[in-house]
């Protein structure tokens, strides 16, 4: 896999667990609920240092992390975290490998969301669920960090919830929305049997 043009993950890792704190779990197991999945793996998608993951207590042999940075995936790796280098528009797994896939903070980074959106739903196991939490653009706050991260070069693109949701709805996904200030979370939730 060819690198970003410019990684800026690969700078920030060794402070990024200080830099942006501890996650609180609490609102994202409620998402995934039942948490743990009965069956099947979590993906941790652009999981980078592996913070969520920890921070959701997951066993390390029930998650990938998948990040494009190898500098953020070293960290993960630390905390013992299986992790798969890869991006998200072309996920290096078998059709329905996933039980439930979470995607913090990151779907704004990536290149193709569109296309990250239908590998997401393409690894993601019949009675599955994805939760994208990301920032909410509508907010001023969030505006600011998207400028100063464009004046950074970072290539994000923060979306409104609704077209996360629509982009899901279109693959088949039984989708909802969930607003907390500044925070909205895309659930979608795959059918137990494959369509027809």
């Amino acid at each position: 896999m060819a690198p970003l043009p410019l990684d800026h993950f690969r700078f920030l890792a060794p402070f990024y667990d200080r830099i942006f704190g501890g996650v609180d779990p609490r609102r994202l197991r409620e998402l995934l609920a039942p948490f743990p999945a009965e069956e099947g793996l979590l993906l941790d998608l652009g999981g980078g240092t592996g913070r969520v993951v920890q921070a959701l207590g997951c066993r390390p042999e029930r998650v990938v992390v998948v990040d494009v940075s190898e500098g953020m995936l070293a960290r993960a790796r630390a905390k013992g975290f299986p992790c798969v280098r890869a991006a998200a528009e072309a996920l290096p797994f078998p059709p329905g490998t996933y039980g439930r896939i979470v995607v913090v903070d990151a779907f704004h980074h990536l290149a193709n969301q569109a296309q990250a959106l239908r590998e997401m739903w393409r690894v993601l196991a019949p009675g599955g669920r994805a939760v994208i939490e990301e920032p909410d653009i509508r907010h001023l706050a969030v505006r600011g960090i998207a400028l100063g991260e464009r004046l950074l070069l970072m290539r994000s693109r923060f979306r409104p919830a609704e077209w996360v949701a629509e982009g899901l709805a279109a693959l088949g996904a039984e989708v909802r929305i969930v607003r907390e200030g500044p925070i909205y979370w895309v659930v979608a939730q795959k059918e137990s049997t494959p369509q027809a």
